[in-house]
């Protein structure tokens, strides 16, 4: 049987569930738009005026790799690294962002 209590929390769950992905939404925009504005050799600062602070609570995020969520794949809430683009530092200086650009840098480093 289907109670008023049951249908407030349902009304509830639904209510965070849209403003949870309203919130993403308008999050990956922004880090979508912004990305386009990043220039090789620009200094922290501005990065993180352009785009904001990266995504601190990761532990993949590092002093010199910053992760930005951009590409969601599953819709589970967890953001995990492969969902985001990465933004790689070498002194202070940006020197690339995007996996494949990542992945390329990694290689030749190591």
């Amino acid at each position: 049987m289907f109670t008023k209590s049951r249908a407030i929390q349902t009304i509830f769950l639904l209510a965070i569930t849209m403003l949870f992905l309203g919130c993403s939404t308008a999050l990956l925009k922004k880090n979508r738009n912004n990305v386009k504005l990043l220039r090789q050799g620009m200094n922290k600062p501005e990065v993180l005026a352009v785009m904001g602070d990266p995504l601190t609570q990761e532990v993949y995020n590092t002093e010199n790799v910053w992760y930005y969520f951009t590409d969601p794949l599953w819709s589970d809430g967890v953001i995990t690294h492969d969902e985001c683009t990465p933004l790689f530092f070498e002194n202070d200086q940006l020197l690339g962002w995007g996996q494949e650009a990542y992945k390329q840098y990694r290689q030749e480093k190591w």
